[in-house]
Parts: structure tokens; C-alpha cells; sequence
């Protein structure tokens, strides 16, 4: 036991609680500045939203393009959470659709650049592609399916047609302002609506 009365295991339970939190604050930041300014933002940028050094930064991520994948896989992982707590919480299940595309529209804008980022990773990049359908498809659909079972929506629309559909229309978006990529989107789930 250490002077605090915790055991060794508490102790290093409890650093690597705070590393993880340390890492998803520094994975939240450059998250945020890639949406703003791309993948090939400056790391001071993001240490300095993160609030830390960029050796810090280095530590974590001794490469671009492993910063990058984190952000990728942290995007895809709080997208597929954020599915069910929605459900969950939201109004009516097209309240929930309608804000989980919402989150899927920011995690598209984050990964552009990544294909150039990994250019000479083909295997690497099929895998995340992978990694995004497993966690990503099931979520849309229990989003879909609770929504068409509330007759909220029109049922004749599977999962993948909708996020390659959203992909589709946000390509481009990031280099002509005068493109809302949003605006479309929110149209094409408005879209979706069952006529009444």
C-alpha cells in the first residue's frame, strides 16, 4: 500500500484511467481542428486546443498518419455510440436519425484527406474501411428500422444506400463554399419522411 492507502494496482488503474481520458481530450482536439483546417493542420494547432505540449502529441502519435487513423477510429467509435443513446433519448426516432446524420456529416468532413494521408497503406486503409461498416451499418440501421416501424419513415431504404448517399453528397463540400453539403443532407432526410 502506498501512503494514500491505495494499493499499487488502484495507482496504476487509476494513471491509466487518465491516460485514456488524456488521449480521447487529444483525439476530441484533433478532431475538431481537422474539420476546421484538414489533416494536414499544424500539430501545434492541436496541442494547443488540447491544451498540451506537442511532445505529448508525439508520444502518442510518433507519425501523421497515426494521428490520423486514431481520429478516424475515435470518429467511427463515438458515431456507433451515439446511435443508440439517441434512440434513447431523442424525441421520436427521426429526431434520432436526423442528429445521428447530423454526427455522421462531421466524421465524413474529419476523414477527408485521409485516402491521401495513407496513400501508400492500401491494406491499412481497406481495414479502416472495414472497421468503419462493422461499427457504422448496424447503427444506421437500428436508426432506420425504428423510425420505419414508427411510421416515421418510408421503409424501402437500406442502411448503406443511406450513408453512401450521404458520403456522395458530401464529396467536394470542403474545397467550394459556395456547396452546403448540410443543407442537402438535411433535405434528403426530410426526404425521407412517410407521406401522410
Amino acid at each position: 500500500m502506498n501512503e494514500s492507502g491505495q494499493g499499487a494496482g488502484g495507482a496504476a488503474g487509476s494513471k491509466r484511467k487518465d491516460a485514456r481520458r488524456n488521449q480521447q481530450t487529444l483525439l476530441d482536439a484533433a478532431a475538431a481542428v481537422f474539420v476546421a483546417s484538414g489533416v494536414e493542420a499544424p500539430v501545434r494547432d492541436i496541442a494547443a486546443k488540447a491544451g498540451v505540449g506537442m511532445g505529448t502529441i508525439y508520444r502518442h502519435f510518433p507519425t501523421r498518419a497515426d494521428l490520423i487513423i486514431a481520429v478516424y477510429r475515435h470518429q467511427v467509435d463515438a458515431c456507433a455510440e451515439a446511435g443508440p443513446a439517441l434512440l434513447a433519448t431523442s424525441p421520436t426516432p427521426h429526431a434520432a436519425l436526423e442528429r445521428w446524420v447530423e454526427l455522421f456529416v462531421d466524421f465524413l468532413v474529419t476523414k477527408h484527406g485521409l485516402a491521401a494521408a495513407m496513400q501508400a497503406d492500401s491494406t491499412g486503409f481497406e481495414t479502416l474501411h472495414a472497421y468503419f461498416l462493422d461499427r457504422l451499418l448496424p447503427v444506421c440501421t437500428e436508426l432506420l428500422d425504428a423510425a420505419s416501424a414508427a411510421g416515421e419513415i418510408r421503409s424501402d431504404l437500406s442502411a448503406y444506400q443511406l450513408m453512401r448517399g450521404v458520403g456522395n453528397l458530401c464529396v467536394g463540400a470542403e474545397s467550394d463554399p459556395r456547396y452546403d453539403a448540410r443543407r442537402l443532407v438535411t433535405l434528403l432526410i426530410a426526404g425521407l419522411r412517410q407521406p401522410r
